[in-house]
């Protein structure tokens, strides 16, 4: 096969007739487009040109050339332009909790395909987080407080959160009489290990020392080691209202609203300008500023 650059010189002198604007559309100097023109000659063993004066003129060998040069161009063009075309519309791959695709994003699904109709939403409930560079994921919902090294974050939703133990904890601990009591209780953390640090400083606490503990980066596993009575955990309130009504858990706190312990959509930087993430992040921050909007209104 003669070389794609010799062939997509060719195609341009021949369109204009002019080595001059080939090179300026190639942004290449006329030298080069005559060498690639020559060197294409050279590997056919064919004229291809007419050089007459100061123009040229394509030899009838050019002139049957130059339609299947032209049309095989216009396939690959076409062709790379149906799979961006895939890459920024079709299917965008969402991981989330199951808590919060049941609680929250799934019963608002529809007004987003119904706004992005070239979009298919694929949701994967997954607690852990999303490796993007090796998972089929284009974007994530995490809870924690926003800081994702690498990634571009935005905060979407904050909600309810109550610092739960198990009653034989309680039992042990006693039930504490202020916040400051928990600084002493051993605790359960996510895997940022910064929530604590945040509700403490919420609640007036300054000296909070050095918090110790198991983390998870999986909710659903906090959980369970809440339930084992391994340390108190703070979790959104919702989550855990099951089990503090069947008696599973018991609240040592009051419910608090902390803004910047939250849901966040998460997707690497480069993904930003991409349509389909943009549409997306469209869609969930205006869902979220319309409840926030809602809330305060009541």
């Amino acid at each position: 096969m003669p070389p794609l650059n010799a062939l997509r010189a060719f195609e341009a002198t021949a369109r204009h007739l002019s080595v001059k604007n080939a090179a300026e559309e190639l942004c290449v100097t006329p030298g080069a487009v005559s060498q690639l023109v020559k060197a294409l000659e050279l590997n056919l063993g064919v004229k291809l040109f007419n050089r007459v004066n100061r123009g040229i003129f394509l030899t009838d060998i050019g002139q049957a050339y130059l339609p299947p040069v032209r049309n095989a161009f216009r396939q690959i063009t076409e062709a790379s332009n149906r799979i961006s075309s895939a890459v920024e519309t079709g299917i965008l791959t969402v991981s989330v909790t199951s808590f919060f695709a049941s609680a929250w994003l799934v019963p608002r699904l529809m007004q987003f395909q119904d706004d992005n109709p070239e979009i298919d939403l694929r949701v994967v409930t997954n607690n852990q987080l999303v490796d993007f560079s090796r998972d089929s994921v284009d974007v994530a919902i995490r809870h924690g407080l926003g800081v994702y090294p690498g990634l571009a974050s935005h905060h979407v939703l904050a909600v309810e959160v109550v610092p739960v133990a198990a009653p034989q904890l309680v039992g042990r601990m006693g039930q504490p009489a202020s916040p400051a009591d928990l600084t002493r209780w051993p605790q359960v953390h996510d895997a940022e290990r910064r929530a604590w640090h945040r509700w403490f400083q919420s609640q007036g606490v300054e000296e909070i020392g050095a918090l110790r503990g198991p983390s998870f980066d999986d909710s659903g596993l906090l959980v369970k080691a809440v339930l084992a009575g391994q340390g108190v955990g703070l979790l959104p309130a919702a989550m855990v209202a099951s089990e503090l009504a069947q008696g599973q858990l018991v609240k040592v706190a009051q419910v608090s609203l902390l803004e910047d312990f939250a849901y966040y959509l998460v997707y690497p930087e480069a993904r930003h300008d991409r349509p389909k993430v943009a549409a997306f992040r469209r869609w969930i921050l205006d869902a979220a500023a319309r409840q926030c909007t809602g809330r305060s209104g009541q």
